[in-house]
């Protein structure tokens, strides 16, 4: 007898079906906006913090419910309506059932975790074995499912979170081309800066960083190769952690490099931020890099919060970062007397003598990582997933060139597809360098020297002019030591420049999460840069 109830599988291939349709309906880069800003309703759980939600629920003010009902609402007025942000890429359609689920729990046996009936949007790079689908937003992954929850998705759930949505990245993480607009993806359209809406939001988490900055979730989860998460926190005016490769494991993560890749938190305040890291990090046997992080895991990140963090801190300066952008350079020299005022030691100037010196060997490394990761990755998919390997889609790229390259083309995934195997001396010669360049003889040699505890430097310059034409135009940033060392960082906002923001980035050496939050909760505390966005459709140049 056939039952009239589809299966989980009917549900998922119903789900695809839909999905497909809707990705491969016209897809627009948006006319940019003009004349008057839009005007966006008020919203009550403006910038409200983790801790205020919990309280909210506790008191029975809100619900889980009510607060995804609230938080759906807001995507729908100012996400796909209102100035059409454009940063969440697609919801979760059992995000109210879910909730209910989570309010139910809390009255029977007390709440899951820190993050119980928390809203939370993370990138669409990131698997979830739901009725979403994850497809680095591309349309040659619309359709495929998951079979079982990435670590972090699990992570999450685990912990009581509802993943209200996915939000748009830069398609493939900005790794597809070298002419790409970021924020831009062929399944999501082109994400817009809350803050000047004609601006970029950066990339390749630019939706989770518009996202939350815009209140359209509690928190947010990025990922980073170089940049990704640090790029857009600074840029849309949040707090953004790029932990040290392993502290999150990269299992069910659409990848890029195995060296460099890494999730972590984007979040309104460093203390949200603090949480939400705890509950992503841990060891997983799927991803080998996390062993190391075994007996570096801290019980809980929010007990380096401390108002007094910078006191007898030692800061290094890395002025090769500086220089860019004069209103940047301003804003950093307030924030190095910020810290001077809050007791720390500032050492100026503390430079990585090898920074720049791995230009064509970071590219190497991407490039043969991303054809030997990508092609494992898309290998495990299963019958659902219309491409199993780089090559496949480069193909399907082509097919649908116009719906897929209307504005850049897809260079870098033709030279990565040229690549040897890992075990080619190229790759492994290239490997060594940069990891000696930026480890021991960059960053951990400079702290030596110094005798630091951190460095810091500008996160990026303000938000440039999308331009689907010439692609990005971003002038600088101190993303590149870290990243390529797998070492930490974390943005803070550090102020503005014509009503954009611009971020102050706290880095040093692996496991030094704890050191960095204390630091960056400290500056946070002291100089409250943080303002939620106006949804301006021109910058303000008389500010």
């Amino acid at each position: 007898m056939r039952s009239n109830k589809l299966s989980r599988r009917g549900l998922l291939q119903a789900s695809a079906v839909t999905g497909i349709a809707a990705a491969f309906a016209p897809i627009h880069a948006s006319a940019l906006p003009v004349g008057q800003p839009t005007q966006v309703p008020t919203f009550e759980l403006d910038e409200s913090t983790i801790a205020e939600l919990h309280h909210g629920m506790e008191s029975g003010r809100f619900t889980a419910r009510s607060l995804a009902e609230i938080y759906l609402s807001r995507i729908e007025a100012i996400d796909k309506g209102g100035p059409g942000l454009r940063s969440v890429i697609e919801t979760n359609p059992d995000a109210l059932s879910i909730a209910g689920a989570l309010d139910k729990e809390r009255k029977v046996s007390g709440p899951r975790g820190p993050l119980h009936g928390i809203p939370v949007l993370i990138k669409d790079n990131i698997d979830t074995a739901d009725r979403m689908m994850t497809t680095a937003g591309s349309l040659a992954l619309v359709g495929a499912t998951r079979a079982k929850d990435s670590f972090v998705a699990g992570k999450l759930r685990q912990a009581g979170a509802l993943i209200l949505g996915k939000t748009n990245p830069s398609e493939w993480a900005n790794i597809r081309s070298t002419h790409s607009t970021s924020g831009w993806s062929g399944r999501g359209g082109l994400t817009r800066n809350p803050y000047v809406l004609n601006r970029n939001a950066c990339g390749s988490s630019s939706g989770s960083g518009a996202g939350v900055s815009a209140n359209l979730c509690a928190a947010a989860v990025g990922t980073e190769t170089n940049g990704s998460i640090v790029c857009p926190s600074s840029a849309n005016g949040v707090v953004g952690i790029k932990p040290t490769v392993g502290l999150i494991s990269r299992s069910g993560i659409i990848p890029i490099s195995h060296t460099q890749d890494t999730a972590g938190p984007m979040c309104r305040t460093v203390r949200d931020a603090a949480i939400l890291l705890g509950v992503l990090a841990g060891v997983d046997p799927e991803d080998s890099a996390t062993l190391a992080a075994r007996d570096r895991l801290a019980p809980d990140y929010t007990k380096s919060l401390s108002p007094d963090g910078l006191r007898g801190a030692r800061i290094g300066v890395v002025r090769k970062y500086f220089g860019f952008h004069a209103a940047v350079d301003a804003l950093m020299e307030q924030s190095l007397d910020a810290m001077k005022k809050l007791g720390a030691t500032i050492v100026d100037p503390a430079d990585i003598e090898t920074i720049g010196k791995t230009g064509e060997t970071e590219l190497l490394v991407l490039l043969y990582e991303l054809k030997s990761d990508l092609n494992a990755y898309l290998a495990r998919l299963g019958p659902s997933a219309p491409v199993h390997s780089l090559k496949e889609v480069i193909a399907f790229n082509e097919r649908f060139r116009e719906k897929e390259m209307p504005y850049f083309g897809q260079e870098l995934f033709l030279k990565a597809e040229a690549k040897g195997p890992l075990t080619t001396k190229e790759y492994r010669d290239a490997l060594e360098t940069n990891l000696r360049l930026m480890r021991a003889e960059g960053i951990d040699a400079t702290m030596d020297k110094f005798k630091l505890d951190a460095l810091v430097g500008p996160s990026g310059g303000p938000a440039w002019l999308t331009d689907l034409v010439n692609g990005d135009s971003d002038l600088g940033g101190s993303a590149g030591a870290a990243a390529i060392g797998g070492y930490p960082s974390i943005s803070v906002p550090a102020g503005f420049v014509f009503g954009l923001p611009v971020g102050i980035s706290f880095f040093g050496r692996a496991w030094s999460e704890q050191t960095l939050i204390k630091l960056a909760y400290s500056f946070e505390q002291a100089t409250r840069i943080r303002k939620p966005p106006k949804f301006l459709p021109t910058a303000d140049l008389q500010t």
